[in-house]
């Protein structure tokens, strides 16, 4: 053990926050990690009670207070499990146990990380007392930006921001994205625990900083409401259809009912043409198809590609159809949006790519490692391609900003299409091998998106919850799931940019270079205390 991973020089009285450097109790301290990490998940659909998401953090940061980093780190990996473990749960329901606990495991590390981080910055805290918010709140963010992105291009799933769907500092995404929210989530849980940290047995002057904190809170949560949301409009709306077709069954062999899955969806399309000849409902502008709606290629397959024309000849209207295309190389496939107009089928010119396949589920980084683990990577038997551009289609009724699936998650490829030109937001995605609970925390993210970039949005889904997403992120015509469905709405084009997406990966970068800051500053505190006299 070095001399700069002791806890500091203890009191004679133990209490938190008598000056002293106390750590709570391990009998408190582990309770504490646990309840921190049901809380946030708690936060999260399908619960949705997104205040616990301060509370689930200040909890962990009152557990790491003070602590070695070692025993910071461990109960940072308690506080994951407790979270990722339940909900991530909707990754085992048809492949087993083994890849959710994988996954579990290694976004726990990096709550582990985030406790150990924690417990290294309590001289800051202890020394600034009222900087312990901005700690706690740069250090979430820090945590964030690294596990989205690694390893393999990261797993953004379980962001603070994403629990946030129903809560006032959803607003906050205008201006900073998903990194600001979570960064104000953090803080608000910074508050919490500062005021929380303190000798109760001290009466005297204790509510005064108390009631200072909470009017803090208070303010951050007034100032989520007042951000505008929204950018200027042209003032034009397009009618867009989603078909969700529905599968026969649920689960991985979804595949196997391909052609069941293709005619479901041209004939949920079929009837919607009913309904408009009978002047029963309008005539969409554009019709939107889920994730592999089509995972017979359309382009190699004379049948499929009937089928789909079929559909569009008969609504009158461009279809997005979600396609697994066959190639480019030898045993590749790619996931891809294909825009099928009536009367001419594909365009080529409109087709997006996906540009983040999921790892070890469409496609197998390290496949001989990966084989001595478990044999199941074998049952992806064709690795997905990634695309190399963004998903801007021109639909000509609107240009769309298409992402696929998981997609959604990850900011910089949503912002892309926006500043690519896009006017409404799309998100085609398979939910067959998941839960609701899963479409759920996507529907969430799609929420943040709308705000975030000032665009109508959607999320068409094979099975639900499929549905529209205004700019001020309230959800309109929601499906349930497991069960066909066609929903019609107007949606308006949106047209300019919101600061956050002027601004781009700025925000995060800026809040992860002050943790950065902050972990450094802790390193030449910790280096002065222990060559200071006596």
């Amino acid at each position: 053990m070095t001399t700069l991973d002791r806890e500091q020089p203890r009191a004679t009285d133990g209490a938190p926050g008598d000056g002293g450097a106390r750590p709570l109790p391990l009998t408190l301290a582990v309770p504490a990690a646990v309840l921190a990490g049901v809380a946030l998940l708690l936060a999260f659909p399908p619960y949705g009670w997104w205040p616990l998401a301060p509370v689930g953090v200040a909890l962990l940061a009152a557990a790491v207070h003070r602590r070695r980093l070692r025993a910071g780190a461990g109960l940072g990996f308690l506080t994951g499990l407790a979270l990722f473990a339940p909900l991530l749960e909707w990754t085992n329901l048809h492949t087993g146990y083994l890849p959710w606990a994988l996954l579990s495991l290694l976004q726990a590390a990096f709550l582990a990380l985030l406790g150990a981080a924690t417990a290294w910055v309590s001289p800051l805290a202890d020394r600034h007392r009222t900087a312990w918010p901005l700690l706690t709140g740069v250090l979430w963010v820090g945590q964030e930006a690294l596990r989205d992105r690694a390893p393999f291009g990261g797993f953004p799933w379980g962001r603070l921001a994403f629990s946030q769907d129903t809560s006032p500092l959803l607003k906050l995404a205008a201006l900073g994205g998903a990194p600001l929210v979570t960064f104000a989530v953090a803080v608000a849980g910074g508050l919490l625990v500062t005021a929380a940290w303190r000798d109760w047995r001290r009466t005297p002057g204790q509510w005064r900083p108390v009631a200072g904190l909470t009017a803090a809170l208070v303010a951050l949560l007034a100032a989520g409401t007042a951000v505008p949301t929204g950018v200027r409009g042209a003032g034009d709306t397009v009618t867009v259809a989603i078909v969700q077709g529905n599968v026969p069954r649920l689960g991985l062999d979804f595949n196997a009912q391909r052609q069941a899955v293709l005619n479901n969806h041209v004939d949920a399309t079929l009837d919607l043409a009913r309904r408009v000849a009978e002047g029963g409902q309008a005539r969409p502008d554009m019709v939107v198809w889920p994730e592999n709606s089509s995972d017979i290629d359309p382009l190699r397959n004379p049948g499929a590609g009937e089928r789909i024309s079929q559909a569009a000849d008969a609504i009158g209207a461009p279809i997005l159809v979600g396609a697994v295309l066959v190639g480019p190389g030898q045993g590749q496939v790619r996931n891809a949006g294909l825009l099928w107009r009536p009367g001419t089928g594909a365009d080529l010119d409109q087709v997006y790519t996906k540009r983040h396949p999921v790892p070890f589920a469409e496609y197998v980084p390290l496949r001989s490692v990966a084989r001595k683990i478990s044999s199941q990577v074998d049952r992806v038997r064709s690795d997905f391609v990634p695309g190399d551009r963004p998903g801007v289609l021109d639909a000509g009724p609107a240009v769309l900003g298409d992402v696929i699936c998981f997609e959604v998650a990850y900011d910089g490829i949503v912002r892309d299409t926006v500043t690519g030109g896009a006017q409404l937001l799309v998100v085609q995605t398979n939910n067959a091998t998941f839960d609701v609970a899963e479409a759920r925390q996507q529907m969430a993210m799609v929420r943040l998106r709308a705000v975030e970039h000032g665009r109508a949005a959607l999320m068409a889904s094979t099975v639900g919850v499929s549905g529209f997403v205004s700019p001020d992120g309230r959800v309109d015509g929601a499906t349930g799931f497991n069960t066909a469905a066609v929903v019609v709405r107007q949606m308006e084009l949106g047209d300019g940019r919101t600061p956050a997406t002027t601004a781009g990966v700025w925000p995060e970068v800026a809040l992860t270079a002050l943790a950065v800051a902050a972990l450094a500053g802790a390193a030449v505190l910790r280096r002065r205390r222990e060559v200071a006299p006596g």
